[in-house]
């Protein structure tokens, strides 16, 4: 299987059942044996892990910890020297083989008396330390091959990738946990880049599923999941609870009462002293995205039937679902507060964040362990109900391709009955003469954004694709956005990577929209 559909095996949010590595091992359903208890809230500031001078010697592993649990260091012998965390790696699922697990065999091994993998239904196996090693190398497995051969050959570009990628990961008590958002050795000004964000570690935690490392992972999921439930406040108002962080850096600061010991602590940011001020939307969007993802990829589904981890999803769920103002079932997003935390005239609900939102239920439904009590279904039926909501809004309401365009031109305005057939009140004059020039007769798009008389016709790459991706489209839908960008190729990608949206701004507007931000250029 390629590294593409292997991606979209665990990333996608449909349930269907495969016989391959990412064969699906739970229905939609499917009741855990999981009792979610409600959660303390914490009232200090930072989430210290202490080191104490008291047994037990080793540290406790992530998944055996309470939600409010604290790890223990070994005993101080040297004062005068810095603290040095002795905790032991968090328990992976590098010993898993091909038994069954519980959760139904997600890999399968049969090996003949020479010690050859005979699995022909599988591309990689495991090898004696329960690492992934490719079809072609097999035959390490059986002694035909140096153990110098076992390395893996791959090309400069990759290699160097792989290299600065590690180099940027970032340790806490000695185990991975994240890795930063920027790396610049000639950049003095460092600011918050050298923090561990939730957004920015996705696709390298995606990278580091099909590389098979999945212990950074799992304590980047369960390290972030601990920070959820933080007290935070500017300007003495406190935002919704379930609020995931927008990043988290490791400090080393000294214990109380001595100031020749250190301790080390994760100190998150929730937004109170990030660039504008703004709290993170996707944050916790992502957070189960890639839980859905480390379970269907590594095929240890304890992380997701932890009790701790079953409330951090609903909190999540229920500061997404909660009622407000608004009458639509889109998720109403403030500028700034998603993508790149830079205004870009997104505000109101930009399409990037109802395809996450919409991944995330999906998400969300097919990990949740379905409870006899009123409240747990009650948010399964708000689940359910915003799910068919929210795909029937974007699918026809946000779509534009050369017939919605000539419909949009011939848009009656004012309309005040419940059959309007322009709901939005859509002026036809806010067509920019660059759509018209630019919409190919066959392909098209979902526009990046929807507010009352006001259509955003720009095309935003990931919200296009993810929908792709999520099946928030439709299937004739995928294959128009697809068709589209194989027309305008040399206006999305070109010499460089895929634009995040286009067209770009310009002038006077740019100054105005993105509130001439020098990052946004």
């Amino acid at each position: 299987m390629g590294t593409c559909d292997m991606s979209l095996h665990f990333l996608c949010g449909a349930a269907t059942t495969q016989s391959g590595l990412f064969a699906s091992t739970s229905k939609l359903t499917a009741p855990l044996e999981s009792h979610v208890k409600s959660r303390k809230k914490r009232s200090s500031v930072h989430l210290k892990y202490q080191i104490y001078a008291r047994p037990p010697s080793n540290c406790l592993h992530v998944n055996k910890l309470p939600i409010n649990a604290c790890y223990y260091g070994t005993k101080l012998r040297n004062r005068s020297r810095q603290l040095k965390c002795q905790c032991q790696r968090v328990e992976g699922i590098t010993g898993i083989k091909g038994e069954d697990n519980g959760n139904g065999s997600w890999l399968k091994e049969a090996a003949t008396d020479n010690g050859q993998v005979q699995n022909e239904e599988l591309h990689q196996s495991m090898n004696g330390n329960g690492n992934l090693i490719s079809s072609d190398d097999k035959s390490l497995l059986s002694g035909s091959a140096t153990p110098t051969s076992h390395k893996k050959k791959g090309s400069s570009v990759e290699d160097e990738a792989w290299r600065l990628l590690q180099e940027s990961m970032v340790y806490y008590c000695g185990s991975p946990v994240g890795t930063i958002a920027a790396k610049d050795p000639t950049d003095g000004n460092v600011l918050n880049y050298d923090h561990v964000f939730i957004r920015d570690f996705i696709p390298s935690g995606i990278a580091f599923l099909l590389k098979g490392e999945y212990d950074i992972v799992r304590n980047f999921i369960l390290h972030t999941l601990q920070l959820q439930s933080w007290e935070k406040t500017m300007d003495c108002h406190s935002p919704g609870q379930g609020l995931m962080p927008a990043s988290f850096k490791v400090r080393t600061v000294p214990l109380d009462g001595d100031d020749s010991a250190t301790e080390e602590v994760l100190d998150p940011d929730f937004g109170e002293a990030a660039i504008g001020r703004v709290a993170p939307v996707d944050s916790g969007l992502w957070w189960i995205i890639l839980l859905r993802a480390y379970g269907k990829c590594s095929g240890d589904l304890s992380v997701q039937e932890r009790i701790d981890v079953q409330t951090g999803i609903k909190m999540i769920l229920r500061l997404c679902l909660a009622d407000g103002f608004d009458m639509f079932p889109t998720l109403l997003v403030t500028d700034g507060s998603c993508m790149i935390d830079r205004r870009m005239g997104i505000h109101g609900h930009p399409l990037e964040i109802q395809a996450l939102f919409y991944s995330a239920l999906l998400c969300a439904r097919e990990m949740l362990a379905h409870e006899d009590g009123s409240a747990d279904q009650d948010l399964i039926r708000a689940l359910n109900n915003r799910l068919l909501a929210l795909s029937f809004h974007i699918r026809e309401y946000y779509w534009v391709d050369m017939k919605k365009l000539n419909e949009v031109y011939r848009y009656k305005t004012e309309e005040y009955s419940y059959d309007a057939v322009n709901k939005f009140n859509i002026y036809p004059d806010q067509i920019s003469p660059w759509l018209v020039e630019w919409m190919p007769d066959k392909g098209g798009y979902f526009i990046g954004n929807l507010q009352p008389a006001h259509m955003d016709f720009r095309f935003f790459s990931l919200g296009n694709l993810w929908s792709i991706v999520n099946s928030l489209a439709t299937t004739h839908q995928s294959h128009a956005i697809l068709d589209l960008i194989e027309a305008k190729w040399s206006d999305l990608v070109a010499d460089m990577p895929l634009k995040i949206c286009y067209p770009a701004l310009e002038g006077q507007e740019w100054r105005i929209i993105t509130g001439s931000d020098p990052k946004n250029t």
